[in-house]
């Protein structure tokens, strides 16, 4: 799992962001959250080019970084941290997170192609003109998420959770949703077709749209 330690700057209860050593690499020691670093436009390059010269990345903390026209194809992340982060222009395939953390992160005008989540956290994140075509999105939670002019189409979404998720022009098309928790989310134009709707779990007032 990501790193749990504390900022530096006392009194702040905010997990602190990752450093590196001379050579680039991951580091322990005393670091700081966004709000307080010292130098966080010099961290946020460490931290990209961390990621573009890293096949593997395990327990990266990148807490609210901006990440732009960035290219994640074939990426592995294990135990990472990107909570409150905002990726745009993101253009990936094969792109794979375990264990990892992106709660109430922003995405947009973003395509992640076949790519591989599982037992990940999406709590809160807001998805526009987001791609996960032909994915492998198993045992992860969408709770609460604004998705808008999105496409889950393809994908393999079993026992994942949409509770209290708000869906705009969003579709599901023949996707596998087996176990699948929809409860009490809000659709406008949102498309199942082809899915196996009986057995997903949604609201008894909810009315599925084909």
């Amino acid at each position: 799992m990501f790193s749990l330690a504390m900022c530096s700057k006392t009194g702040c209860q905010k997990t602190a962001l990752s450093s590196f050593d001379e050579n680039g690499e991951l580091m322990e020691g005393d670091s700081y959250c966004l709000e307080h670093h010292p130098n966080i436009e010099e961290l946020s390059l460490q931290i990209r080019r961390y990621i573009e010269t890293h096949d593997k990345i395990v327990g990266l903390n990148a807490s609210g970084i901006h990440f732009d026209n960035m290219d994640f194809t074939g990426k592995k992340f294990y135990g990472c941290n990107f909570q409150h982060c905002v990726f745009s222009n993101l253009h990936s395939e094969n792109f794979r997170a375990r264990i990892t953390s992106f709660d109430f992160a922003i995405f947009s005008d973003s395509n992640l192609l076949s790519s591989n989540f599982q037992f990940c956290s999406f709590a809160g994140a807001v998805f526009s003109h987001v791609l996960f075509t032909n994915s492998e999105l198993v045992h992860n939670n969408f709770c609460g998420i604004h998705a808008e002019q999105s496409s889950f189409d393809d994908s393999d979404l079993y026992n994942s959770r949409f509770i209290r998720a708000d869906l705009a022009n969003t579709s599901f098309r023949n996707c596998n949703i087996k176990k699948t928790s929809f409860y009490k989310i809000q659709q406008q134009n949102v498309s199942f077709k082809l899915s196996n709707t009986k057995e997903a779990l949604f609201s008894t007032e909810t009315e599925v749209q084909e």
